[in-house]
C-alpha cells in the first residue's frame, strides 16, 4: 500500500535527521504527506511504528537468506560461505539508509523477541545447509549455524554503524567470505576416509 510505504520512508528520514529521541508521528505524517489520524490508523504510537520498520527489514534480510539457503544446498564449502556472506551483505546493503537507521532503533528499544525470531529463522536456515555440505561435517551443525549468523550479523552492524565510507563497505564485501570461510574451516570435523 502507497500510504504504508510513504509512512516507512518518512520514519526512515525522520529517524536520520532527527534520531529516534526526536522522532514523532507528527513529524511523520508531516514528512509522509498523511495525516496525524491517518498514522494513527495504522500505527498507535511511535513505539508501534519502529517495530514494523524493523520487523520489515528483518524480513526481507531473513527472506534473503532463506533463498540464498535454497540455492546453496549441496554446495562445497567455499561456495557456501561466500554465498552466505554476499547474500547478507547484498540483504544489507540493498538499502544502506534502512540498515542504519534500525541501529539506531535498535539502541533505543527492546527488540530482544523480533531480533530472536529473526535469528532463530537463520539458524532454522542455515543449519541443513551445513549437514548437506559434501566436503565438510560438522559436530555440531545447529552451534555451526548459530555462530556463522551471529559472526554475519555483528560484523556488519559494527561496520556500518560507525558510518563507513565506501572504502570500508568494499572491504567488508572481501573480507566477510574470507572470514567465514575461516570459522567453517575451523569448525569442521576431518572427515573420515569413507566421507570424502
Amino acid at each position: 500500500m502507497a500510504t504504508i510505504e510513504a509512512i516507512h520512508t518518512a520514519t526512515i528520514q525522520v529517524l536520520l535527521a532527527d534520531g529516534v529521541g526526536r522522532l514523532t508521528t507528527t513529524r511523520v505524517s508531516e514528512r509522509a504527506g498523511v495525516s496525524v489520524g491517518t498514522m494513527y490508523q495504522y500505527y498507535p504510537h511511535k513505539q508501534a511504528l519502529l517495530f514494523a520498520i524493523v520487523e520489515r527489514q528483518l524480513d526481507l534480510i531473513v527472506r534473503a537468506m532463506l533463498e540464498a539457503a535454497e540455492r546453496l544446498e549441496g554446495c562445497d564449502l567455499r561456495t557456501v560461505s561466500d554465498g552466505l556472506a554476499t547474500a547478507w551483505l547484498d540483504a544489507k546493503m540493498a538499502d544502506l539508509v534502512s540498515s542504519r537507521a534500525i541501529y539506531a532503533i535498535a539502541a533505543e528499544f527492546d527488540l530482544a523477541e523480533l531480533m530472536s525470531r529473526a535469528k532463530n529463522l537463520m539458524v532454522e536456515a542455515i543449519s541443513p545447509l551445513l549437514r548437506a555440505i559434501p566436503d565438510a561435517r560438522f559436530a555440531d551443525p545447529d552451534v555451526t549455524a548459530f555462530m556463522l549468523a551471529a559472526l554475519l550479523g555483528g560484523t556488519v552492524r559494527v561496520v556500518m554503524e560507525a558510518g563507513s565510507s565506501e572504502d570500508d563497505l568494499e572491504r567488508l564485501r572481501q573480507e566477510l567470505p574470507r572470514a567465514c570461510l575461516g570459522y567453517l574451516k575451523m569448525s569442521a570435523c576431518p572427515l573420515c576416509p569413507s566421507d570424502e
